[in-house]
């Protein structure tokens, strides 16, 4: 990609540079030591930092990018991480240490340093899709002497951020966070609470938020485009306003909060009726067993374990609920982020199936503790309405591994040797899955609170993999470097035809100008068939400089602290200085000396 600086007042190009891995984000500011304002440009898989004259200043490998993590660099150094559930699709800077961010399954939130503050995602519809289960559209939940109707289950949120930006729209001082979404709905959120302070809704989806002198009136204003072209500038709140910017919509929002209040009131009444009617109709113990009235002793047990799988279903950790009686589970709801597809799971077996107990298969797609927060329908065979019950439990970490004799395995090849200093003893995990090795490794080190820990490690298989890699990186390096040479020898060509041919019109000579022409229409071909190929292979090329940069992140997980950093620095000067030998000796032993 050229990247072209330009100046406001001459306003021509003075500064065009070629990126080659791309631009996907660019922010202004300065860096660490390096005097120059520069122009940080996040690229597919590394940061590069140009000043005005285009020198290229700052230059860091990302040691990931899609893999859930938020990354802070002090100059090229990490210093901190932090795991989120998503992709982050967005960040923005507050006040002091606070930063929002934006994930892809649209969730908002605002950390403080490396510690969450607070993050709301909405993911619930106010309707009941034609395949809910009767069960749903007809259960009362019944929380001690409150009467709920289920009137919403959650879905993965359909709308998600487009653009995130800091503003103080209700000039209390305090920046909030502003959030464009897809819907076109941009909203202002507290920074420490997460409310709804301000609305606003576009017949768009939002394109950008951004603040700016638009009117050139000397105040700021808050400005939201939309993808039609719509654009809307927002001035702060007046002091008479000051946290207040709801206030004009506190009746409508009362009289929606009443109105759904008489609507769970007359729903609580026509259960009551049915209630009754089924008690005057029935003997005693079968109207029970249709109004949910179940043993007051009833509980709930749960137990997780591995199920190693068969030939015909994978290998899953199964948790089984059961019933502490004769009481029937009539259905389970579980809420989880990460594990299933919309973060819900509906279980609801058949009349026929119906039992004390019931299995609920999980396998959580990385090796990271899990919440389920579970509902589960209770009651009898005969009932209409069921009890709720509501639990909480969390999936450890590596719960998807199961103890087995060393008889029935082989040893991995690969391992990771260290030692543990407080107990001076030495460690070894046997594996030949790296990323179980990190894990295992930082859990080790966040149990025992080592602050820094240097290991020994080798992984024959996957390294031999990564050479290859490489291999076809520099491969693909050449490919671009002679794909560029051709086109740029085609583009001189094509400049020199268009003049003969332009020459042969003023000279009348038609014949020699269509000759011109049509060697110019298929040289034109040729450059769209190179242009189709060099596209192909830049985009293997990326895709190899993330397996690279994908296997820096993996070494470093293997270390803990300062060897982690000095990994990673070290890893980024050996591809720099395109040393593959000495490459391979940092990820294995830490260092590159002998």
């Amino acid at each position: 990609m050229l990247l072209p600086v330009f100046t406001l007042k001459l306003r021509h190009k003075i500064s065009p540079r070629m990126v080659a891995d791309g631009a996907n984000a660019i922010v202004l500011g300065t860096l660490g030591d390096i005097a120059p304002p520069l122009a940080i440009i996040g690229g597919n898989c590394a940061l590069q930092g140009f000043d005005h004259e285009g020198n290229d200043l700052f230059w860091t490998l990302l040691v990931g990018s899609e893999d859930f993590d938020i990354r802070v660099f002090k100059e090229d150094e990490i210093v901190a991480e932090m795991t989120e559930t998503e992709i982050v699709t967005s960040l923005c800077p507050m006040y002091g240490s606070r930063f929002g961010y934006a994930l892809s399954n649209g969730t908002v939130g605002v950390y403080d340093k490396i510690a969450r503050y607070w993050r709301i995602k909405v993911s619930t519809v106010n309707y009941l899709p034609p395949s809910t289960p009767p069960l749903f559209r007809d259960c009362i939940l019944l929380h001690g002497e409150t009467t709920l109707l289920i009137t919403e289950i959650p879905f993965q949120s359909k709308n998600h951020a487009m653009s995130i930006h800091a503003f103080d729209i209700n000039s209390d001082g305090v920046c909030e966070l502003i959030t464009g979404w897809s819907n076109g709905k941009v909203d202002a959120r507290s920074d420490r609470t997460g409310e709804v302070i301000f609305k606003d809704n576009f017949s768009s989806s939002i394109a950008g938020v951004v603040e700016g002198d638009y009117r050139m009136d000397g105040h700021v204003q808050l400005i939201c485009c939309s993808v039609d072209g719509e654009i809307r500038g927002y001035l702060p709140g007046t002091a008479e306003m000051k946290g207040h910017l709801l206030d004009t919509s506190v009746e409508q929002d009362l009289i929606r909060e009443l109105s759904q209040k008489k609507q769970n009131l007359l729903l609580e009444l026509r259960n009551y009726e049915e209630n009754t009617k089924a008690e005057l109709s029935s003997p005693p113990n079968e109207a029970d067993g249709q109004k949910g009235i179940i043993l007051a002793n009833t509980k709930l047990h749960t137990a997780l374990s591995v199920n190693l799988g068969n030939d015909t279903q994978e290998a899953h950790a199964e948790l089984r609920i059961s019933t502490s009686n004769d009481t029937i589970i009539r259905a389970v709801l579980i809420f989880a982020e990460g594990i299933f597809v919309g973060e819900s799971h509906v279980v609801h077996p058949s009349t026929h199936n119906l039992s004390s107990s019931i299995r609920v298969p999980i396998t959580p797609p990385k090796d990271v503790p899990v919440d389920l927060h579970l509902k589960i329908f209770v009651g009898y065979r005969s009932s209409t309405q069921f009890h709720v019950f509501e639990l909480t439990r969390q999936i450890p970490r590596f719960t998807m591994y199961a103890m087995t004799s060393p008889d029935s395995a082989s040893e991995p090849a690969s391992y990771v040797n260290f030692i543990i200093a407080e107990r001076s003893q030495r460690v070894t995990v046997n594996t030949d899955d790296i990323d179980l090795a990190g894990d295992i490794i930082q859990s080790m080190a966040s149990f025992f609170a080592i602050e820094d820990l240097q290991v020994e490690a080798d992984f024959p298989v996957y390294f031999e993999e990564l050479r290859k890699i490489l291999v076809k990186v520099d491969e693909y390096h050449s490919v671009h470097q002679k794909l560029s040479a051709d086109m740029a020898d085609n583009s001189n060509l094509i400049r020199s035809l268009l003049v003969r041919a332009e020459d042969a019109r003023l000279m009348r000579d038609m014949k020699t100008m269509k000759n011109r022409y049509m060697e110019l229409y298929d040289l034109n071909k040729d450059l769209l068939s190179g242009y189709k190929i060099r596209c192909n292979n830049h985009t293997e090329l990326l895709g190899n400089l993330k397996a690279v940069n994908q296997a820096i992140q993996r070494a470093g997980r293997l270390r803990v602290g300062k060897p982690k950093n000095q990994v990673i620095s070290a890893c980024r000067d050996a591809i720099r200085s395109n040393n593959i030998n000495t490459l391979f000796r940092i990820m294995r032993v830490g260092t590159a000396s002998s």
